[in-house]
């Protein structure tokens, strides 16, 4: 299950948090992974509409809380970068 944002992780540019509540429809990165700015790294399903989350920055993945499947609230985390 996704982690709820703290005051430090809050959506910066370390994590990815979720924009609205829904479902991962999938996720297209892996721990690891090497990541540039605009490349999808899993997709949301939210009110019948699939969105494409994408890399704010250029980096390497450092932890992924979701599954495809997993329902997501509102600023749950995602997954986080390498510092």
């Amino acid at each position: 299950p996704a982690r709820r944002a703290s005051p430090r992780a809050g959506g910066g540019a370390k994590s990815v948090t979720a924009p609205m509540p829904g479902v991962i429809l999938s996720v297209e990165v892996a721990v690891g992974a090497t990541v540039k700015r605009g490349q999808t790294l899993m997709v949301l399903e939210a009110m019948k509409m699939k969105n494409d989350l994408k890399a704010q920055r250029d980096g390497t993945i450092a932890q992924v809380f979701v599954t495809t499947g997993d329902q997501v609230k509102h600023s749950d985390v995602l997954l986080e970068f390498e510092s």
